[in-house]
């Protein structure tokens, strides 16, 4: 893991740094793939906020440098002062793009368990799905549904171009679950069986569970804190309506980072059912307390 309380991230994009640039400095491609509201006038103001951004409620960022290549501003999210740099540069060939995002001074993993992050919390998995947005953005596929940090009411539905039971084996065999989302996990598919991200060893006790397992329709887990994740597919005419949804939690503190980071893996399922030549876009993921190894990144 790493040992500062940094943020490391990279990922490739498919369009060239300049088009890149467009999409990342531009208010108006910003209030598409990135936030509710945006406002842009470089080199002095880059803003966003609104309710699928962390502390949103009023723009909070500061530039500190931006050129064609890239952009540093300040960022106080729950009272704490944060550095986000972003920087683009060519990848393999002119037609894409190695975007690399750091901030600085997240919390640590115990203060995330522990409630004790705040809106600092939720930045790991609000840049995630940022990015997996962003690159659908750029190939001009249907953006992935954001994560509302105003509501309690955590359900999402996206539509895929592929069978029901094609996307129920990609959410519940480890095999295909591990190929589009990079992440060790283990699954026992059936009712009672266990679902452990970065493995059995990490996970012995069984904690997470399938407590609902139809093929092809539903699937739900139940984890240790009562908090359950429900899968259910409709399927019409070769494609699936998917639609994810979570329950038991306490709705004056409901769990953002968890439901940020299955929406952007929703993004990636839905590319390694759609796209051919499917490709992982992260090249790096480090973030603190995740543990090293956890994540198999693509070169």
């Amino acid at each position: 893991m790493t040992e500062s309380n940094e943020l490391r991230l990279s990922a490739v994009v498919p369009a060239a740094p300049k088009v890149v640039h467009a999409a990342l400095t531009d208010a108006a491609a910003l209030r598409v793939w990135l936030a509710e509201h945006a406002e842009v006038a470089l080199p002095d103001r880059f803003q966003f906020w609104g309710r699928y951004t962390p502390d949103g409620a009023e723009p909070r960022q500061r530039v500190l440098h931006a050129d064609e290549r890239t952009l540093r501003f300040a960022w106080i999210v729950g009272g704490v002062e944060t550095t986000v740099e972003i920087t683009l540069t060519e990848h393999e060939d002119t037609e894409s793009t190695l975007i690399a995002l750091t901030q600085t001074d997240l919390p640590t993993f115990a203060e995330v368990l522990s409630d004790l992050a705040g809106p600092r919390g939720e930045l790991q998995t609000f840049w995630t799905l940022a990015l997996e947005n962003l690159h659908d953005h750029l190939a001009g596929r249907e953006l992935t549904p954001k994560c509302d940090y105003t509501s309690p009411r955590l359900q999402g539905a996206v539509v895929i171009d592929a069978e029901p039971q094609a996307v129920f084996d990609a959410l519940t065999q480890p095999d295909r679950y591990t190929r589009w989302s990079g992440v060790r996990v283990d699954i026992e598919p059936r009712v009672d069986g266990r679902f452990a991200m970065g493995g059995f060893d990490l996970d012995p006790s069984g904690g997470v569970r399938f407590v609902e397992f139809e093929p092809g329709r539903r699937a739900s887990l139940r984890f240790p804190d009562g908090l359950t994740s429900t899968w259910e597919l409709e399927g019409s005419g070769g494609r699936t309506r998917l639609t994810f949804v979570q329950s038991g939690f306490d709705v004056d503190n409901p769990p953002y980072p968890g439901w940020a980071g299955w929406l952007s893996g929703l993004a990636a399922v839905r590319r390694y059912l759609e796209v051919p030549a499917f490709r992982r876009i992260w090249r790096r993921y480090e973030a603190p307390g995740i543990p090293a190894g956890m994540f198999a990144i693509d070169d």
